[in-house]
């Protein structure tokens, strides 16, 4: 084989190498596939200036003094928090602004009378872009995947070509939360033969499925852009979770110059392998197109066999096993990395909700990353693919409003031509809260196009609506418009009445009904306010409550919020609001606060109490967890609230080995368990029991002063591919090794051998530290340190220092 040169890094030299010569082999049939299309990441290597540089798209501008950087990559959040900074709280008083993106490349002469084309799965926002000088388009909505066709401008051989992005993030606020800024997920550079399955051009459907036969029907779209006719011959080969090709169909099609057809086959598998939460098997359609028995171009496509369906009186079944959805709703930044995409944190974000018990994501509120998807589709996620965030009437000063008219059908078409093949996805909305169109006959008409455009191009899902006015939009006949109606906050008023459900599914009993947007509960990791079972919403020290008894008007605790949709089957599930802090959105708080208190989970990935209740509730392997911590010196003597959430039958709390009491679980009305305490110093702990038997326990101990640092890692082995990361957790302990659970102590850190320091955090909504710098106070006995690779195996070495405390070290390997 002759290797081309390629002049952009070792990094994609590497990547495409791979795309070349990867194969998979079918021990059953023999059959070898051998790859022909190259998809090529395209992040590394991009050099960038933010400000609005006139002159910046010539393919001879001198860009020498530009910084050097990989994507994805969000510039807004490597800058300083600001009361002024015109994205607001919603953005977390970060600044957007303009940038400019310029990647230099080369291309092989092989690449000559091939088709190619770039591809930005999103960059936020107002994009344009050019190649070589040549202007090829914008691109408006900072969450939309799009691409254009580089062929007829690209250069090949020793001579350059210069890739040109600009981003303008500029008008602002845009956004009732934290969006990024700048090309902040994957690029990828596709090279195809002229005659080439066009893109997200396969479409495969399952209408048929039980445990004996599953029916698979896969549509392709094959494009001939060369200037002759040409017979074309279109093989699908089915391969199964143990890469076997269980069965191949082929058709036949002349397909005109520089146009397209669209082939539909159809086949039977025996014996499938379902795609389900707990076991998501994956096949792959392998598309194989050839003309005289060459291969011109292959391309893979996973999809699961599963089948699902609403009932409007039992709920969700997922391959007619009912179950319960439990979902969370995710906003899209990633903590202190913000906005950019890592694949290792968004991965290590859905084994923490997986652990939760979580089965079900909401891409709140704009199209979710592919990545995401193709994650969910691995780990057994349901996913509601969501679109807007509003349609005419906006929320913010410059948000998609004032392109929803030109761009809304067009956009989401997109959404589902690139989405619709992965099995996590499940229901699409086309909007959350659109409160004022929801009121009005023009609402209706708008959300009919809307769900028209959906099935128009996939019918397999029910199409659905997050609605918060749902007394309107039962009046307008907004509401049965929708295949399933999603109800946020119970749909009406500001109180809480889980009866609404009840009454609805009585006056329209074919409804499918599920909580899109649930609960609200606010805390702060290790806060307790009390009384624990007093509402406590706004506080002076600005933090919130972590005893369930903090909410916003329109919001509800996590037991009352759960217990209503867990009592009637006939309400499919729920999406907590939310799964993680985010930045943004700061309720109840305006500046300082500049992140949301929402989150089940910090922006670290530590969980809080509220992680736990959704644990209890949502897992069968026995766990029990107590709150609050046991440093109460200022209340000795006092009566302290302490509860224990648990699976279990019955729980018993012991203070210094002395019995307070059982609490039987199974005849209790409350999902948690209560004692009052007398506060003294020592150990407090609960052990949960199973017929009778000890099954788990948890303890808090009563911490001294802090004395010693000690650190512990997610994983102690990285690629080294220059993106995998480790996550440190920080803990701020006594001589005893007892976590301190309201150390703030200033943390410094020093990194040696092969990685780099990327990033700190410590799940405090209210500091204004850089997450960028190499120190961090701790917040309540805990911070946090991101390590990333580089391209170099070998180790990485990380100290953390404090003044006054016994440092610590940790060694990772690098392969």
């Amino acid at each position: 084989m002759k290797l081309f040169k390629f002049k952009i890094s070792t990094r994609i030299f590497y990547m495409f190498l791979l795309s070349v010569v990867l194969i998979v082999t079918s021990c059953q049939n023999d059959v070898i596939f051998t790859k022909v299309r190259k998809k090529i990441n395209f992040d590394a290597d991009w050099k960038f200036m933010k400000g609005n540089i006139k002159g910046s798209e010539a393919i001879d501008f001198n860009d020498e003094n530009w910084r050097s950087l990989d994507d994805p990559h969000d510039w807004s959040i490597e800058g300083e928090f600001e009361k002024d900074s015109p994205s607001g709280k919603g953005g977390g008083y970060l600044k957007g602004g303009i940038g400019w993106y310029r990647k230099t490349f080369n291309l092989p002469a092989e690449y000559l009378n091939k088709k190619s084309i770039i591809e930005f799965d999103g960059v936020y926002m107002n994009s344009d872009v050019w190649i070589n000088g040549k202007y090829l388009g914008k691109s408006i909505y900072g969450y939309l995947s799009f691409h254009y066709d580089l062929t007829p401008y690209l250069n090949y051989g020793d001579k350059k070509n210069v890739l040109v992005v600009k981003v303008d993030n500029s008008e602002q606020p845009n956004s009732r939360w934290y969006t990024g800024s700048g090309i902040f997920r994957h690029v990828w550079l596709t090279v195809t033969d002229k005659i080439h399955v066009a893109h997200w051009g396969t479409f495969v459907t399952t209408p048929k499925v039980n445990n004996k036969s599953a029916r698979v029907q896969i549509k392709t779209i094959v494009r001939n852009d060369s200037n002759v006719p040409k017979n074309i011959l279109l093989t699908s080969n089915i391969i199964d979770p143990n890469n076997n090709v269980v069965v191949s169909v082929k058709s036949e099609q002349n397909i005109s110059s520089n146009s397209s057809h669209e082939f539909v086959q159809e086949v039977d598998i025996n014996n499938p392998s379902l795609w389900s939460i707990e076991q998501p098997q994956l096949y792959t359609v392998d598309s194989k197109i050839s003309f005289e028995n060459k291969i011109l171009d292959d391309y893979d496509t996973p999809f699961g066999i599963r089948d699902f369906h609403f009932d409007p009186d039992s709920g969700f079944f997922l391959n007619k096993q009912n179950m319960k959805i439990k979902g969370v709703c995710i906003h899209h930044d990633l903590g202190s990395l913000g906005a950019a995409l890592n694949n290792r944190a968004l991965e290590r974000r859905l084994e923490i909700l997986k652990d939760m018990g979580c089965n079900a994501i909401r891409t709140s509120h704009n199209f979710p990353s592919p990545d995401l998807l193709n994650m969910c589709d691995k780990m057994g996620f349901l996913v509601l693919d969501e679109a807007f965030d509003m349609w005419y009437v906006g929320h913010t000063g410059f948000s998609y409003d004032y392109y929803f008219e030109r761009y809304a059908i067009l956009d989401l078409k997109r959404m589902i031509h690139r989405d619709r093949n992965h099995p996590s996805v499940f229901m699409w909305s086309v909007g959350n809260e659109i409160s004022a169109e929801t009121m009005y006959e023009d609402g209706s008409q708008t959300l009919r196009k809307l769900v028209n455009a959906v099935h128009e191009e996939d019918t397999t899902r029910p199409v659905t609506n997050a609605v918060v006015q749902i007394k309107a939009a039962n009046a307008t006949g907004f509401a049965d418009i929708l295949d399933a109606v999603g109800y946020n906050y119970f749909g009406q008023g500001m109180e809480f009445d889980a009866e609404k459900y009840d009454k609805d599914h009585i006056e329209f009993p074919n409804r499918i009904i599920f909580g899109s947007e649930n609960a609200s509960t606010i805390s702060s990791r290790g806060v307790y306010h009390f009384p624990a079972d007093s509402l406590i919403y706004n506080t002076e020290d600005m933090q919130c409550s972590s005893f369930d008894n903090c909410y916003p008007p329109w919001g509800s605790s996590a037991e009352e919020n759960w217990k209503a949709v867990k009592e009637r089957d006939f309400v499919s599930g729920l999406f907590v609001w939310t799964g993680f802090d985010y930045i943004g959105e700061p309720t109840p708080y305006l500046w300082p606060a500049r992140s949301s208190y929402f989150g089940l989970i910090d922006l670290c990935g530590f969980p809080k109490d509220g992680f736990y209740f959704y644990k209890s509730q949502w897992t069968d392997k026995p766990m029990v967890h107590i709150l609050p911590h046991w440093n109460w010196e200022e209340k000795e003597g006092e009566l302290i609230d302490v509860w224990a959430y648990t699976n279990c039958d019955e729980v018993e709390l012991f203070l210094n080995d002395k019995s307070l009491g059982i609490r039987d679980m199974n005849s209790s009305t409350s999902l948690k368990a209560k004692w009052k305490v007398s506060y003294a110093p020592g150990t407090l702990k609960v052990v949960g029991k199973k017929d009778g038997m000890i099954v788990c326990e948890e303890k808090k101990k009563t911490a001294g002063t802090p004395a010693q640092i000690k650190l512990t890692v997610d994983r102690k082995n990285l690629t080294s591919n220059g993106k995998d990361i480790c996550f440190i957790k920080v803990i701020i302990e006594d001589k005893e090794g007892i976590m301190v659970p309201n150390a703030e102590n200033l943390v410094k850190f020093k990194i040696e051998g092969e990685g780099e320091l990327i990033a700190v955090g410590n799940g405090n909504p209210l500091s204004h530290e850089s997450f960028q710098i190499h120190q961090r106070k701790a917040f309540n006995g805990l911070c946090q340190v991101l390590i990333q690779s580089t391209l170099t195996s070998g180790n990485i070495t990380i100290i953390a220092e404090s003044d006054g405390l016994t440092s610590d070290k940790v060694m990772i390997n690098t392969n």
